[in-house]
């Protein structure tokens, strides 16, 4: 039985996000939403939880359907309040006190410690953050879950452990998720919609193989496009040809084939269909310039420490070389970032990190989480331009292709989205031409294109880099060397696999 039933829905902003979309939702479903940034999924969520009103078509709900909308971003007015607080308080008043009880069942359910319940939010991690969010929604028992970007700010461990809570959920209630996290999507979906400004295809299968299927499907279009064009061309000579024999005999008879194999033309080229093009959100492109060094940094057992000196982990004797595109596994906390933060150090400022040793060739390109090689306070277009010392127009061109329109170029970076930021920052990477990535989660912000795009971009250049990331799906398409930091040590391993079945293992 549908318990949501969209007909001919559609939203246009400035140009149309989807319409004539049609699609039933009942128990069961696990469907999935896939589309650029800033193309519509956050806005199709807010229809079908009754917060935002389509442009064209309607929306029919069950009687008294409760559904439960799980967004990006923390309401400011919770910054404030406990995480507990934050669940108790989506309560009915009037249940408050009798059923509080729900709370800590939520809770348990989600594995929050309890000494994190009684933290505020604005002191949590943006992982946790997230939870509470989620935990907000379901103690007021939904009929229907909505997440928005569910996996966003999560480590692999809470991933993990946000898919064995789905999938743990009552089949009676569906799930709709909006996402750009692809081995997510794999494990906690069984339908996938791709929404697209036309038409939006929807298939009963999870993300990988509705991708491949819709792969196919827009390449039998394209090819019959293609078909219909060139008939519709040889149809339109022969009747130029007809039409002058016409002409010069006076045949009423060729007169008539004329018009003829004109309306059959005209009528196929008005029945033809374009395969779809995804409308791109901006290039990414990165460079590598190369190094006849064949080691790039060499590791003799350099110790990691926090801030305080205490020991995460020693790194053994270890080599990075020309090539070599090296993630970086280990649970939340065991010092990626503070590795990769180290490594840093040592090629910005040679001699100065002790253990590590970098040949005088290594160019760093160098992303970390916060897109800190980026000022928010700056422009892109003076940023830029001053820091590559390129022309205006040229500073316009290479922002323009990188998805930051000229309207935006003279704003304020903090005003761009995280998409646009994230392709800003690839834009800084690609000019500064290195020949060595460190990149500290670079498919956050990123929809799938990009994250697909940024794929090529490494493996097309060859680019020797050290990344850490918890996009699973990431990993396994760039990775040829795996370091796993565990028990304070630093040990190569031969896939990530293992890592990945031992956090997901712990969290069932």
């Amino acid at each position: 039985m549908a318990l949501i039933s969209l007909k001919s829905l559609g939203v246009t902003m400035s140009a149309p996000l989807f319409s004539n979309l049609d699609l039933t939702i009942g128990a069961g479903d696990r469907l999935g939403i896939v589309a650029a940034n800033g193309r519509g999924k956050s806005t199709l969520l807010r229809c079908l939880a009754g917060e935002f009103e389509p442009t064209t078509g309607g929306i029919t709900r069950s009687r008294g359907l409760s559904v439960g909308h799980v967004e990006q971003s923390v309401p400011d007015d919770l910054l404030d309040r406990s995480f507990h607080d934050v669940v108790a308080d989506a309560l009915p008043a009037e249940q408050r006190d009798s059923e509080l009880w729900r709370v800590d069942v939520v809770l348990d359910s989600l594995d929050v410690p309890e000494d994190m319940r009684g933290r505020p939010m604005r002191a949590l991690s943006g992982g946790w953050q997230r939870l509470a969010l989620i935990a907000r929604v379901w103690v007021t028992d939904p009929d229907v879950l909505l997440l928005d970007e569910p996996t966003n700010h999560l480590d692999l461990a809470k991933i993990g452990q946000l898919e064995s809570w789905l999938n743990a959920l009552p089949r009676e209630v569906p799930v709709i998720i909006a996402s750009h996290d692809r081995a997510f999507l794999d494990a906690t979906t069984n339908r996938t919609l791709f929404l697209r400004p036309e038409e939006s295809p929807v298939f009963a299968l999870p993300y990988s193989r509705a991708r491949q299927t819709l792969d196919e499907l827009d390449a039998s279009t394209a090819r019959k496009f293609e078909r219909d064009m060139k008939v519709a061309q040889q149809l339109r000579r022969q009747a130029a040809k007809l039409n002058n024999i016409g002409i010069n005999s006076g045949s009423d008879l060729l007169t008539v084939k004329t018009r003829q194999l004109k309306g059959r033309a005209e009528r196929l080229e008005d029945a033809a269909v374009q395969a779809h093009r995804e409308r791109s959100a901006g290039a990414i492109r990165l460079a590598n310039r190369g190094t006849h060094a064949k080691v790039l940094i060499t590791l003799d057992d350099a110790a990691v420490e926090t801030p305080d000196g205490t020991l995460l982990f020693r790194t053994g004797k270890r080599h990075i070389c020309q090539g070599d595109r090296i993630v970086l596994l280990g649970r939340n906390g065991v010092g990626k970032s503070r590795f990769i933060d180290m490594i840093r150090a040592a090629i910005v400022e040679p001699e100065t990190v002790q253990s590590v040793k970098v040949t005088p060739s290594t160019v760093l390109g160098h992303s970390d989480q916060a897109l800190s090689g980026i000022s928010s306070d700056d422009t892109p277009l003076a940023m830029v331009s001053r820091r590559f010392e390129v022309g205006e127009q040229r500073a316009r061109s290479l922002l323009a292709g990188a998805g930051v329109a000229i309207e935006m170029q003279e704003k304020k970076i903090g005003a761009l989205s995280g998409g646009q930021r994230s392709r800003l920052m690839m834009l800084v990477l690609r000019l500064i031409n290195p020949n060595f990535y460190l990149l500290d989660e670079p498919t956050n912000h990123l929809d799938i294109d990009g994250q697909e795009a940024l794929e090529d971009e490494l493996l097309k250049h060859q680019a020797s880099c050290l990344l850490a990331s918890h996009d699973r799906s990431f990993i396994r398409a760039v990775g040829n060397r795996f370091w796993l930091i565990e028990k304070r040590r630093l040990i190569e391993v031969d896939s990530p696999e293992a890592f990945f079945r031992s956090v997901a293992e712990t969290e069932r």
